[in-house]
């Protein structure tokens, strides 16, 4: 079993995410799961039922994810943004940037690599969804 990493105070969302078409065809769900081809917009009108959305990464070189994932988060919507799939020890700083702040990657993540990655810039150098401030705007603010 892979680890679940989790950057979130409140209970993990035990309901299994279903696809984007089944969550569009239905009214009950609160989780959702987005494949990297998929339209995050598609569930903007929805945010506020959602509980979980589950964003698909099949090869870690798919960089749609980070899109949808600050998509999700410039609308507004604040539950768990899971990132699900070939998700690198390296590529979870960024992803938080994004707005991701849950995990279940394929491959077992070194947890003294993963603090040694999350610590490993004090500054930014671009705004993001994590709204930490770029070093530009401290310099200047």
């Amino acid at each position: 079993m892979v680890e679940f990493l989790r950057f979130r105070d409140d209970v993990p969302h035990e309901e299994p995410a279903v696809t984007l078409d089944a969550f569009l065809g239905q009214t009950n769900a609160t989780a959702v799961r987005l494949e990297s081809d998929e339209d995050a917009r598609k569930l903007l009108p929805q945010l506020g039922q959602l509980a979980l959305i589950e964003i698909a990464f099949p090869k870690f070189r798919d960089g749609r994810g980070y899109s949808a994932a600050r998509i999700l988060r410039e609308a507004g919507y604040e539950g768990e943004l899971r990132a699900a799939g070939d998700v690198l020890v390296d590529q979870i700083p960024l992803m938080r940037r994004c707005g991701f702040d849950s995990f279940v990657p394929e491959a077992a993540i070194d947890p003294a690599a993963l603090e040694r990655a999350l610590g490993r810039y004090d500054d930014v150098y671009q705004k993001a969804a994590d709204g930490r401030s770029p070093v530009w705007a401290l310099r200047h603010g």
